[in-house]
């Protein structure tokens, strides 16, 4: 596995930070408190505190599919709904995840042709029927960057949040990508949270350099109610929790977290720069994370599958390449000079 020639098809190809990697070995000598009574998880949890310049409350859990539906769940009762985007992880990649550990509450989807859910969106979703016979909208979904490498501005989302506000909505972030979108727009996580509006945020890890993890942050430390209880019960309380929180030390004291973000944002965009002026490729969605999509004939994106380059498709319907923490500049323009070559040869 390690001789083979990376590969851009997604940001989970990549292997574990050395930041996050050194402190689990850290956490790895002698014995600690188990289901997180432990000093790593206690650091973590503070750490996050500091990132954010808030009391917040922090959880642990491990995958990003846990930590949205038990957030979700925490926000609403079985008759409530949810707005989110049709692209939004939650309605396409959790399995029913949101409607099971909700109990049932129903996912509202806005048209497929919004990029992006706006105040107009969500007013429209919100106010389209109030009868009984109706889930009741209780809260917002936002995905941080989206699922298409698009970034909320610090001004979109404070938008968003005031129509929350106007609507008697809570608002939840989905940030698997969140700190590429702090890296993207060059702002502190604090103004592109609860500062800007938000209640909940899941800010994920696995994408970012660890192994697995991500952390459920309340900004409103009442909506955490029983929280604690949700984890437990979904499976998610770890009793070696110190080798979930451990990792979360590494990255945001040393400021991996960033750096790591930085980097894939940059190679993203080093792709796109050495092959925006290719006749026949088109970019699908702006480059603003470490995503690009690219729209090219079928026999171009056959002959970057004959020279070995792996891609998805599925999302937008173009061939997508994700740029993790590792991602090898050199590697990147071996993809960018294949992707000429191949649209030379087409």
């Amino acid at each position: 596995m390690t001789s083979s020639a990376q590969q851009f098809a997604s940001d989970n190809y990549a292997g574990i930070c050395p930041e996050a990697w050194a402190e689990m070995e850290r956490a790895n000598g002698g014995s600690a408190i188990a289901y997180g009574d432990d000093e790593w998880t206690e650091r973590a949890a503070d750490a996050f505190r500091r990132l954010f310049e808030k009391d917040c409350e922090v959880f642990f859990v491990f995958n990003g599919t846990a930590a949205n539906s038990l957030a979700l769940s925490a926000l609403c009762q079985s008759y409530h709904s949810v707005i989110c985007a049709s692209s939004a992880h939650v309605e396409t990649d959790e399995c029913g995840a949101p409607e099971f550990f909700s109990n049932g509450s129903k996912l509202l989807v806005a048209p497929p042709t919004a990029t992006k859910l706006t105040p107009a969106i969500i007013r429209a979703m919100a106010t389209s029927r109030s009868d009984i016979h109706f889930p009741k909208p209780r809260v917002v979904t936002i995905t941080q960057p989206t699922e298409t490498g698009l970034v909320y501005s610090i001004e979109e989302v404070r938008a968003i949040a005031a129509a929350c506000r106007e609507l008697g909505l809570k608002l939840h972030v989905d940030g698997a990508r969140f700190a590429h979108a702090c890296a993207a727009l060059g702002c502190s996580p604090a103004d592109l949270s609860w500062k800007a509006g938000v209640d909940v945020l899941c800010f994920g890890g696995t994408k970012n350099g660890m192994a697995v993890g991500e952390a459920v942050i309340f900004f409103d430390k009442a909506l955490a109610e029983d929280f604690d209880y949700r984890c437990k019960q979904a499976g998610q309380l770890a009793s070696k929790m110190r080798f979930l929180s451990a990792p979360w030390v590494g990255m945001l004291e040393s400021g991996a977290w960033l750096r790591n973000a930085q980097h894939g944002n940059a190679c993203a965009a080093r792709l796109a720069a050495a092959i925006a002026a290719e006749p026949g490729i088109q970019f699908l969605f702006p480059v603003e994370a470490n995503s690009v999509f690219l729209s090219a004939p079928e026999a171009v994106l056959n002959e970057l599958r004959t020279r070995g380059w792996r891609f998805y498709t599925f999302i937008g319907g173009g061939a997508r390449f994700m740029f993790a923490w590792d991602a090898d500049p050199a590697r990147v323009d071996e993809l960018a000079a294949d992707i000429r070559s191949a649209t030379a040869a087409g």
